[in-house]
C-alpha cells in the first residue's frame, strides 16, 4: 500500500433525480480535489436516491437504471473525475440483460476501473444479488467494496480482507431506522425540517443509538479486527420518507476515527491513509495466527440465507 489522502463525503440526494445528485457529487469531488484528495467516495446509491426503490415496478427498474460502462451517469461521473483529477466511487442502478443490481463503482480520468454488486439487496424483490468479492489496485493501494448489509454479515468484511485489501470502501444509506436493538428507532423529519431553529437538539438524535452510537459499535471493530483502513459514506437529510443521519467518516486499521462529517449538511472530509498502519495493525498478527483447519468447514456450512431488515417489515 502506498499513502495516500482519501474523501468521504454525505449530501441529501433526491429520490430519482440523477441530474441533481450528479450536480452535487460533481461540487463535492471538486472540494475533495482542493482539499488534496486523490480518492473521494458517496454513499450507496447516491447517483439514484435509496428507499424509493422498494415502491418502484420492474418496468420502472428498467427505466432508471443504466448499462455499464456506457451509461449517462457513468459518463458524467467518468468527467467529474476526469474534471477534478480524482478517483470517484458513487452507487446506482445497473442493468444487465434482464437482472438490475445495486452496484457500486470506481471511475478515474481513464474510465471506468472497478464495478461491485450488492450482495444483500433487500430493498426490492426486483434486484439480483451479487455474488463475488472485488478488490483492485487503486493508486497502489488495494480496495475492496461491500455494500451497506454486506458489512453486517463480518464473514464478508474478513473474506474482502484475505483476498487482499488494504482499504475497504463501505457505502451505505443506514441509520435512523427500527431495530431489535435497545435505542435503534427513526428520527423525527420534522427535526430535519427545522435543524436552523434547533440544531443541538437534532444533533443529540443523530448522536445517540439511533445513528452514531450505533454506527461506533461495530465499525471499529472492522476496522479493528481486520487491520484494514474503512472509509463509510453515508447520505444526510431526507431519503424518500425516511430521515439518515450522514456520519460518514474514515476510519485507520486500529478502529480510529480519522476524518468525520459532523455538519447538518452537504459535507467532505480528508483523511491520510499512512501505509505503515497496514503492516503495524493489531490485525496484522492477528491474521497470521489463523488456524483454518479448525473451522474451515463450520464457516462453510450450509444454512438458510435469510436477510431481514426490520424497518421493511413495517
Amino acid at each position: 500500500m502506498k499513502t495516500i489522502k482519501i474523501a468521504t463525503a454525505q449530501f441529501e440526494h433526491k429520490s430519482g433525480d440523477k441530474t441533481h445528485n450528479l450536480k452535487k457529487i460533481e461540487s463535492l469531488s471538486q472540494q475533495a480535489a482542493a482539499l488534496g484528495a486523490k480518492i473521494v467516495c458517496f454513499h450507496e446509491t447516491s447517483v439514484t436516491g435509496y428507499a424509493f426503490l422498494r415502491d418502484l415496478t420492474e418496468d420502472q427498474f428498467r427505466e432508471l437504471a443504466e448499462t455499464l460502462p456506457d451509461g449517462p451517469s457513468v459518463t458524467k461521473l467518468i468527467e467529474t473525475a476526469r474534471r477534478n483529477d480524482i478517483a470517484l466511487m458513487a452507487g446506482l442502478i445497473e442493468r444487465d440483460g434482464d437482472n438490475f443490481y445495486n452496484t457500486y463503482l470506481c471511475v478515474t480520468r481513464d474510465g471506468l476501473v472497478a464495478r461491485f454488486r450488492k450482495l444483500h439487496p433487500f430493498i426490492s424483490k426486483y434486484l439480483s444479488a451479487g455474488n463475488e468479492y472485488i478488490v483492485f489496485d487503486l493508486y497502489g493501494s488495494a480496495c475492496g467494496m461491500l455494500i451497506c448489509y454486506d458489512n453486517n454479515v463480518i464473514e464478508n468484511v474478513r473474506a474482502t480482507t484475505l483476498a487482499g485489501a488494504e482499504i475497504i470502501i463501505m457505502p451505505h444509506v443506514t441509520g435512523c431506522t427500527p431495530s431489535a436493538m435497545p435505542g435503534r428507532d427513526y428520527v423525527d423529519p420534522e427535526l430535519w425540517i427545522n435543524k436552523h431553529k434547533d440544531p443541538e437538539k437534532l444533533r443529540a438524535e443523530f448522536d445517540s443509538m439511533k445513528h452514531r452510537e450505533w454506527l461506533m459499535r461495530w465499525l471499529p471493530a472492522r476496522a479493528y479486527d481486520n487491520g484494514v483502513f474503512i472509509v463509510f459514506a453515508n447520505p444526510i437529510g431526507m431519503d424518500d420518507d425516511q430521515l439518515k443521519g450522514g456520519g460518514s467518516m474514515i476510519l485507520d486499521p486500529w478502529g480510529n476515527t480519522l476524518a468525520e462529517c459532523r455538519s447538518l449538511g452537504d459535507e467532505v472530509v480528508v483523511a491520510e491513509c499512512d501505509a505503515e498502519s497496514i503492516d503495524k495493525a493489531s490485525a496484522a498478527r492477528y491474521r497470521q495466527a489463523r488456524r483454518p483447519e479448525l473451522y474451515r468447514d463450520i464457516i462453510g456450512k450450509e444454512h438458510k440465507g435469510i436477510t431481514k431488515v426490520e424497518w421493511m417489515e413495517k
